[in-house]
């Protein structure tokens, strides 16, 4: 059963919303590895672990946009997507889970790192959407199998 799907232009408070998130999220989780106390190389490994995160949760969202939108994406690079994005947040998952840190600080990097991740997807989305729109408020795309 083929259904007419429609796109809506995202709200300016939406869009504003996720750029505050994004820069919220990775501002404290920056502020939290400036002011931790920890010797650089593993400050360097979160820092690193934040940008992989960042680029492979923009990556994943363009990817899986592409796919529903009909733009060929080869299987393999879909999957290295995923496994990033999965890698990313593995690699933090393990990096806390063996840190001499208080729990608590465990939990903000974790909070942190995920608002960060989310809002991400959410950035990527909207530029996306507001890019393929240009000045229509909404767009009828192609069939979508239901």
């Amino acid at each position: 059963m083929a259904v007419q799907q429609q796109l809506h232009k995202p709200t300016g408070a939406f869009v504003g919303a996720s750029w505050a998130v994004l820069f919220i999220g990775t501002l404290a989780y920056l502020i939290g590895l400036w002011n931790a106390d920890m010797q650089l190389n593993e400050k360097g490994y979160y820092l690193t672990v934040l940008l992989y995160g960042l680029f492979s949760a923009v990556s994943l969202q363009k990817t899986v946009r592409d796919r529903m939108e009909g733009i060929r994406v080869t299987g393999i690079y879909y999957g290295l997507c995923w496994t990033s994005f999965g890698l990313a947040v593995l690699l933090l998952s393990i990096g806390l889970w063996n840190a001499t840190l208080e729990l608590s600080e465990k939990g903000f990097y974790a909070m942190s790192f995920v608002l960060s991740l989310f809002s991400a997807i959410a950035v990527q989305k909207n530029v996306r959407d507001l890019a393929s729109m240009g000045d229509d408020d909404e767009v009828v795309l192609a069939d979508v199998e239901a």
